[in-house]
């Protein structure tokens, strides 16, 4: 039986892959913490044995009429970003990826009411959201697996939970196997116009758009460290008005592994929360607590992982959250 040993929310911006000398120039002399903070993450995390593939859930890949999960025996190339060019400029990376956890995850799609293809497309894009925490986090061990899931566009709050779970169950039906989860992307998303922006691109958290974003922001963050991922949940609606990259669908789909409302998992903090040309930034970290991350022990095992389902998807389960101050 497989299993979640990690997972974290962090932030990929470009400016964490410029050379040094851009992003002090950027910020007035200073580095940013968000590279500081991947730094320590590795030592502390990534540099162990105690794993074998990591899984990103990649806020930057926007599917369309299902989620797609790589599933290739490795990726390697030059990856430029399309979107910014100037600074992530053919980056080499080469990993192998994990085709069995792939497949096994697609196929709890059925269970959880939702559509999940594996896909093992050579030419399948790869993106910043992904390459860029890898540089930090993968490169130099290649021995661990990488894979990566998308966001679905025409998916909501529920779809991407669904592919959660669907994950958890993937994971938990694989022998053997010791994940840890990266939900990639940011909080409050909103960029100063064009004309505006390079006044505002110092880590400094004044120049996050909005008050009032910064302040959601925030709030998160606090749940996240005191581990009420309940509340963080309850009040999507509220953060949505903030504009969270991706409509925070990474995070739910790792809420959706992680046991929803119930997970308890406090959140460890690398770096400072910091600004990115408008947008909150910040790396959590959530370690498995001993009596697992909802406190009910174990994840159970998963059944049937190739068995399919008779007819369409059936609904997912309703959860009853455990009631909490």
């Amino acid at each position: 039986m497989g299993e979640i040993t990690g997972a974290g929310l962090l932030a990929h911006v470009p400016t964490i892959v410029l050379p040094e000398a851009e992003r002090l120039e950027l910020n007035g002399g200073r580095e940013i913490t968000l590279v500081t903070g991947l730094r320590r993450l590795r030592e502390d995390v990534f540099a162990s044995d105690d794993y074998d593939t990591v899984v990103v859930l990649d806020s930057h890949w926007a599917t369309t009429v299902e989620f797609v999960v790589t599933a290739q025996q490795r990726r390697a190339g030059l990856f430029t970003s399309e979107e910014l060019p100037r600074g992530m400029c053919r980056m080499p990376y080469d990993f192998p990826g994990d085709p069995e956890l792939a497949h096994h995850i697609a196929s709890f799609a059925d269970r959880h009411g939702t559509w999940i293809t594996a896909i093992d497309d050579a030419y399948l894009p790869v993106y910043y959201a992904t390459i860029n925490l890898w540089k930090f986090l993968g490169e130099g061990f290649p021995d661990k697996r990488w894979i990566t899931v998308g966001v679905c566009q025409t998916g909501d709050m529920e779809d991407h939970v669904r592919l959660g779970r669907a994950l958890a169950d993937g994971i938990a039906a694989t022998p053997g196997r010791r994940v840890l989860v990266i939900a990639s992307g940011a909080l409050s998303h909103t960029f100063w116009p064009l004309r505006e922006l390079r006044d505002h691109e110092a880590s400094d958290p004044v120049h996050i758009r909005t008050p009032e974003a910064r302040a959601a922001d925030h709030e998160r963050i606090a749940w996240f460290r005191e581990g009420r991922h309940d509340k963080v949940l309850a009040h999507m609606d509220d953060f949505w008005k903030h504009r969270p990259e991706a409509r925070f669908s990474h995070y739910l789909m790792l809420a959706g592994a992680l046991g929803e409302q119930e997970c308890t998992a406090a959140a460890r903090q690398y770096g400072e929360y910091e600004n990115s040309i408008g947008t909150g930034q910040v790396h959590l970290w959530f370690d498995r607590p001993a009596d697992g991350w909802t406190g009910a022990g174990p994840h159970p095992p998963a059944a049937g992982p190739h068995a399919p389902a008779a007819g369409p998807p059936a609904p997912a389960p309703a959860r009853t959250p455990r009631p909490r101050d």
